[in-house]
């Protein structure tokens, strides 16, 4: 089976003002780059767009209810050739909305959806998610770090109410840690999270002594960490925490800012890596969980940087 990827016009027309990192541009690059050869046999699939209920998986009615109508009203046909630019609504800690950002949402929340029914019915070996806001740092009450809703702890509790997963493993290689996720999982033993991450920045959580109830598994990197610091802490600490739970479902939140030319953060790390750790993880996935595997895109600011990771990381995902 090919990999199948879910992706969204929509995404394109969340926005963000002039200058912001979390930018349409970042998709843009990467969907250049997988129009060569390569990808010809990338199963691309446009995303559902889910019923709101769905984000209440996680979130809570009243949050939703309070992001929507901060969701501002497009500009008409003559204000937008006048050149007006659409409206853009600060909702948290860097994290804005403008009109089409509710349905970017529904339609991440859609592939999410999706792709755990694709995985469990047999419809795809693993997929990857290129969606955008990202969701990582979203908790289920709060917007923050870009992240509007966690789409990759939608995922889990989906699969979780739907297909009776017992055990669903989330891997977090993001330069920054997934404080939303961790904290939105934090008592349920039936998850796992384990995170990697820079140490010492936004959002100032992932700490080693944070474990939750015996289900997270953090490993902080120190600035101007590089390939050598990145494996050893897979190899040493989340590689055998995956190994002792073994997963029915492996949820992936692929950040690729961790890349020596990102500008958010400090780590050092290439393309390589991005190949060598996917790697690893589709071997557990191989081996405990049937090959069901969902990858997220979370962050990515150098659009180099980001576009050939992400490529690499998709590479490594098609030839199973």
């Amino acid at each position: 089976m090919a990999t199948r990827l879910y992706s969204h016009p929509v995404f394109l027309e969340h926005l963000t003002p002039a200058g912001h990192p979390e930018r349409p541009d970042r998709l843009r690059a990467l969907f250049s780059v997988l129009e060569g050869y390569d990808y010809y046999a990338l199963d691309q699939v446009e995303a559902p767009v889910a019923d709101e209920q769905a984000l209440e998986l996680v979130h809570q009615a009243s949050y939703l209810k309070q992001i929507k109508a901060q969701i501002p009203d497009p500009l008409d046909e003559e204000q937008v050739a006048s050149g007006m630019a659409q409206p853009i609504v600060n909702v948290g800690q860097d994290t804005y909305v403008s009109p089409q950002s509710w349905h970017a949402v529904l339609a991440a929340t859609g592939s999410a959806l999706a792709a755990v029914e694709d995985v469990f019915n047999g419809q795809a070996d693993n997929i990857f998610i290129a969606a955008r806001p990202p969701g990582h740092h979203a908790t289920a009450d709060t917007a923050m770090g870009f992240c509007i809703t966690n789409t990759a702890a939608i995922a889990a509790r989906y699969a979780q109410s739907h297909f009776g997963a017992e055990r669903v493993a989330i891997i977090d290689w993001d330069v920054h840690h997934g404080n939303g996720t961790q904290d939105i999982f934090a008592a349920d033993k039936n998850v796992l999270f384990c995170s990697t991450h820079q140490a010492q920045i936004y959002p100032g959580t992932g700490l080693v002594k944070e474990t939750g109830v015996g289900n997270i598994v953090n490993a902080p990197l120190l600035a101007d960490s590089g390939s050598r610091e990145f494996r050893e802490a897979f190899t040493s600490r989340i590689l055998p925490a995956l190994d002792n739970f073994r997963p029915d479902l492996i949820l992936i939140s692929a950040g690729f800012d961790g890349h020596y030319l990102d500008p958010l953060a400090q780590l050092n790390l290439t393309e390589t890596d991005y190949d060598w750790v996917t790697g690893q993880v589709m071997e557990r996935a191989d081996r405990f969980c049937n090959n069901r595997l969902i990858s997220f895109l979370e962050g990515g600011y150098d659009l180099q940087g980001l576009s050939f990771s992400a490529a690499a990381h998709i590479t490594r995902l098609m030839k199973g």
